[in-house]
């Protein structure tokens, strides 16, 4: 199964995979913590157009990839705004009960929700499994036997959608009936789960004999270090969070400074 995307390396590619990974989770609990809702707002434009222009996947991919995410942002600004609490009333009718407090505390966590999912978008999109996991080992010491687990289940993952779909392939040519969830559930688990295991036990014993469970110091065949784009990494994010303070706090799109 052909699963490539074409897409243009940006320089966030380039950047060190665990520097990155620490960078956004800084953002990720700053962004928890900001209760101005004209910040957040600015927070989010931004990371909108990093995520339009600096991942270099096509429009329409990142449309799909962003959807969902507008769709959580819709939900969650929706539902504190219908259901809150406040004292000015602006519309009622039934249980829907909107206040001007409800309504930006809705706007305020919409916008959360969206900076967060943004947040890990960038992350994902930019970022590819196999450095990532030579720079936890070399950057931040994890432990090869965990870095190679985890990248050997990502290695299998779109084997298992190819036995799946071959698996769904031998049963309609020879015109097995496709009726009943359990019949289902027995025709694709027991033959992908028995593959699974003999997979999962080659796996182990070749991991067990090239002493990958040892302590001892590892060498590895991709070296991963700090360079230039690591520096324009920090600087960008850090230009963007104080752009987005000082605008939000002395150009305010509205008046209200804390939504608590």
């Amino acid at each position: 199964m052909n699963w490539d995307i074409q897409r243009r390396e940006t320089w966030l590619y380039e950047a060190n995979p665990s520097l990155k990974l620490i960078v956004l989770v800084m953002l990720f609990f700053a962004v928890l913590f900001i209760h101005n809702p004209n910040v957040l707002i600015n927070v989010s434009l931004a990371l909108f157009v990093l995520f339009c222009f600096g991942t270099g996947y096509p429009a329409n991919v990142l449309f799909w990839l962003f959807l969902p995410f507008f769709l959580v942002f819709v939900s969650t600004a929706s539902s504190m705004m219908m259901f809150g609490e406040g004292t000015t009333t602006w519309f009622r009718w039934g249980l829907i009960h909107v206040t001007a407090e409800s309504f930006w505390r809705g706007v305020h966590i919409g916008f959360r929700a969206l900076a967060l999912g943004l947040l890990g978008l960038i992350f994902s999109l930019t970022t590819r499994p196999v450095p990532l996991f030579y720079s936890l080992m070399q950057q931040l010491r994890l432990k090869p036997k965990y870095a190679y687990s985890f990248l050997a289940a990502v290695r299998l993952l779109p084997i298992m959608l190819e036995e799946f779909q071959a698996i769904r392939y031998a049963l309609t040519v020879r015109g097995v009936p496709n009726k009943g969830v359990l019949s289902k559930m027995k025709r694709y688990a027991i033959p992908l789960l028995s593959q699974s295991i003999r997979r999962a036990q080659r796996i182990a014993v070749a991991m067990e004999a090239k002493q990958f469970s040892g302590s001892g110091r590892r060498t590895f065949y991709y070296e991963i270090g700090f360079g230039k784009y690591d520096i324009w990494l920090v600087a960008l994010f850090a230009a963007l969070m104080f752009a987005a303070y000082y605008v939000g706090v002395h150009y305010p799109y509205i008046s209200i400074s804390d939504v608590r």
